[in-house]
């Protein structure tokens, strides 16, 4: 099991760490800052820095199996050896904007009242699906009550739910194409008060300001259930 630095800390930028295996373009250490891929959230990207100031650029990073994160590197390097210590850097910048975009999701889960039917971040823009009729979806309104809830300035917090409370109240499932996953005890939460709470283990900013001011970017289908709406951030 590789400790998950960023679930208590997203804003840890680098940690030491122990190499606990090394294969063919995969690299497993012992704890890691860097957040593997999953709900619609890429992994990181960033390096591993050995004692004598080798680096090894990381070129994802996903789940692997018993609960370990798996730092994807290119094929060729030189890997180092079990037991090695090295210190985990992620490229914060990017990070940075991802945790800014997936907070934004959220808000945008508050201000379009749909099932979302699935949804994706990325550096430069996110996108959520909804189960709603086009005609609802008005792009300056969308935009303009996102950025009321980001200039609100509100506290973004995590907490945990039991697997019991989550089935007794499923409507905190947002998302009907990804569900949280249960059998630990408990489940992660995030919650802006008033607006919005959910499971999720993704990272996010501490206070919406942080996020900046949005805007709709485009408003499209992608099917018979779903309508895409996509943000970027305005600056």
């Amino acid at each position: 099991m590789t400790e998950l630095v960023f679930r208590d800390d997203a804003y840890a930028r680098e940690c030491d760490a122990v190499v606990v295996s090394a294969a063919l373009g995969r690299v497993v250490l012992d704890r890691s800052v860097f957040y593997p891929t999953g709900g619609g959230q890429p992994g990181d990207t960033g390096v591993l820095v050995q004692a004598g100031g080798t680096v090894i650029p990381v070129l994802g990073t996903v789940k692997g199996e018993d609960d370990t994160i798996v730092h994807l590197v290119d094929e060729a390097a030189n890997l180092p050896a079990v037991g090695t210590h090295v210190t985990a850097r992620i490229d914060w910048d990017r990070r940075h904007r991802i945790m800014r975009f997936h907070t934004a999701l959220h808000l945008l889960c508050a201000v379009v009242a749909a099932p979302v039917t699935g949804g994706r971040m990325s550096e430069d823009k996110a996108h959520l699906d909804f189960d709603i009729d086009m005609d609802k979806l008005v792009a300056e309104d969308i935009e303009s009550r996102l950025n009321a809830l980001v200039s609100a300035d509100s506290a973004v917090a995590c907490g945990a739910i039991s697997d019991a409370e989550l089935d007794a109240n499923p409507g905190l499932v947002k998302t009907m194409s990804v569900q949280p996953p249960r059998g630990q005890g408990s489940v992660r939460t995030i919650e802006i008060p008033g607006v919005d709470l959910q499971p999720c283990g993704g990272t996010h900013v501490q206070q919406t300001a942080e996020i900046g001011a949005l805007k709709v970017i485009k408003i499209r289908s992608e099917g018979k259930r779903n309508r895409r709406v996509t943000i970027a951030f305005a600056e």
